[in-house]
């Protein structure tokens, strides 16, 4: 069985609501990261990052969480998470999910660790005011694609891009501006928590309101 190592609203997020669209029995393993767990030897094995999530499938151990995400749309094409290989939207799908994972997650990582890029407290306030000013720029981005090519990030199609976007966009909340204040993306995030799957999902990891 299909095993995802998690912590509640952490990247792991988007792989487990994937695995709840998809429909195929998995377990969710806790990480304690409160203790440090994810930089515990045994699950250092798993994962050399020392980070979350890990999926592990068989005898394979899988990190990154875009990485996981594509290799469950694969394992399981019947569920159509994305588009299949041959259709125009399939690269359409790599390139947002890159830009979410590669830009905006990068981004948002900034802004959460801001003392990591700084040598003092108020040097890391800069940055993280930097970070949440550029987050707002892709953001806007998103959004004006949404605009133009909803309602879903590939158009018609549902997608794993979407579940991608709606971890990101919950980040986002406690921001001065945050996802759901832009109306396209916001309509998108009110679509996607009406779906069974990922209300499943968020009860699973106890999320409290607001969502996003």
């Amino acid at each position: 069985m299909i095993k995802l190592f998690y912590y509640p609203s952490n990247a792991s997020m988007a792989p487990h609501m994937l695995l709840e669209e998809i429909g195929c029995p998995y377990e969710l393993v806790l990480v304690d990261r409160d203790n440090n767990a994810h930089k515990s030897a045994e699950y250092l094995k798993l994962n050399p990052t020392g980070l979350i999530p890990v999926l592990v499938d068989g005898e394979q151990a899988i990190h990154q969480t875009a990485a996981i995400c594509l290799h469950l749309t694969d394992k399981f094409p019947a569920a159509k998470m994305a588009p299949a290989i041959g259709d125009p939207l399939r690269p359409i799908c790599y390139q947002w999910l890159m830009y979410l994972t590669n830009t905006l997650q990068s981004e948002l990582i900034t802004y959460f660790y801001s003392d990591r890029m700084a040598d003092d407290a108020a040097m890391a306030e800069r940055v993280k005011t930097h970070a949440e000013r550029r987050v707002g720029g892709m953001l806007d981005l998103l959004d004006a694609h949404l605009a133009q090519s909803g309602p879903y990030m590939l158009g018609a199609q549902y997608s794993v891009v979407d579940i991608y976007l709606l971890m990101l966009c919950r980040w986002t909340r406690m921001h001065a501006v945050p996802a759901q204040t832009r109306p396209h993306l916001r309509a998108l995030l009110d679509s996607l928590v009406s779906r069974p799957a990922i209300q499943r999902t968020f009860a699973q990891e106890k999320l409290p309101l607001p969502w996003y």
